[in-house]
C-alpha cells in the first residue's frame, strides 16, 4: 500500500517515513503545501498521513483536494493542535482519522491499518476472495485452507488486485502503487507481467481459480 506523508517537521518525517517503510508500506513525502498539492495532483495514494499547520497552505485544503481527486484515499489526519474544532472540521471534509502529535508511531501505524481495513476492506480483520484468505498483520496467504508462499511484492499484488476488484489497472498504476513516484521514469513496465504471472502461478498450483485478467493493451482486472 503506498502512503503520502504530508510533514513539515523533517526529523519526525523521517521516522514516520522510516517506521512506514519497515512494516513494508511505499512511502512518499511531501514537506510543503505545494509539494503535496502536486504530488496529489499526477499520483493516487492509499493513504494520506496530512498535517494541518505547513508552510505555504492548510492541511484542511488538501483534504478538499483528495476528496475531490481521489474519493477512495484514505485520509488521516496528523497535528500538533489539540483542537476540537480543527478535529471536527477534517472530519466532516471527509478525513477518516484524526491523530495529535506527540504519538506513539505503533499507535499510528495501528490507526492507518484501521482506516485501510474500513475503506478496502469493509473494515474485515482478514481478507477473504472466495477460496483465498489473507491475514495483514502476520501477512500470510491461504488457498483453501492451505498456506502458499509469496514474495514481498506477489503479496502486495495480491492485496492491491483484491481492493481493486473488477477495476480495470494499468502497468503504470500497478508499479507506481508497488515501487513508488518516481518507477514511472522507467523505460518500460514489463517487469510488472514477472510478478503477475508468477503470482498466478502459485495461486493456481495451490488449486486456486486464475481471477487475474490480462487487458492487452491496456493492463490488468482482477475478476469475481
Amino acid at each position: 500500500m503506498k502512503i503520502l506523508i504530508i510533514e513539515d517537521e523533517r526529523e519526525l518525517l523521517h521516522e514516520i517515513k522510516s517506521y512506514l517503510k519497515k512494516e513494508d508500506f511505499i512511502c512518499e513525502t511531501a514537506d510543503t503545501y505545494t509539494a503535496a498539492s502536486e504530488k496529489l495532483s499526477v499520483y493516487h495514494y492509499d493513504i494520506v498521513l496530512a498535517d494541518i499547520t505547513i508552510p505555504g497552505g492548510s492541511g484542511l485544503d488538501l483534504i478538499k483536494i483528495i476528496k475531490d481527486m481521489h474519493p477512495d484515499t484514505g485520509i488521516l489526519i496528523v497535528s500538533a493542535k489539540n483542537s476540537l474544532d480543527d478535529k471536527l472540521c477534517g472530519l466532516d471534509l471527509g478525513a477518516d482519522d484524526y491523530i495529535t502529535k506527540p504519538f506513539h508511531l505503533a499507535e499510528l501505524n495501528s490507526r492507518i491499518k484501521s482506516v485501510l481495513r474500513r475503506r478496502r476492506f469493509n473494515g474485515a480483520v482478514e481478507i477473504v476472495h472466495n477460496e483465498i484468505k489473507i491475514n495483514p498483520d502476520n501477512k500470510t496467504v491461504y488457498i483453501k485452507d492451505k498456506k502458499i508462499t509469496l514474495t514481498k511484492k506477489e503479496y502486495e499484488l495480491l492485496n492491491f488486485f483484491i481492493a481493486n476488484k473488477n477495476r480495470l489497472l494499468t502497468k503504470e498504476s500497478i508499479a507506481e502503487h508497488l515501487w513508488g513516484d518516481n518507477i514511472d521514469l522507467a523505460d518500460n513496465f514489463d517487469f510488472i507481467y514477472t510478478h503477475i504471472n508468477n503470482l498466478r502461478k502459485k495461486i493456481t498450483s495451490a488449486g486456486g481459480s486464475d481471477y487475474l485478467l490480462t487487458i492487452y493493451g491496456m493492463g490488468y482486472k482482477y475478476i469475481d
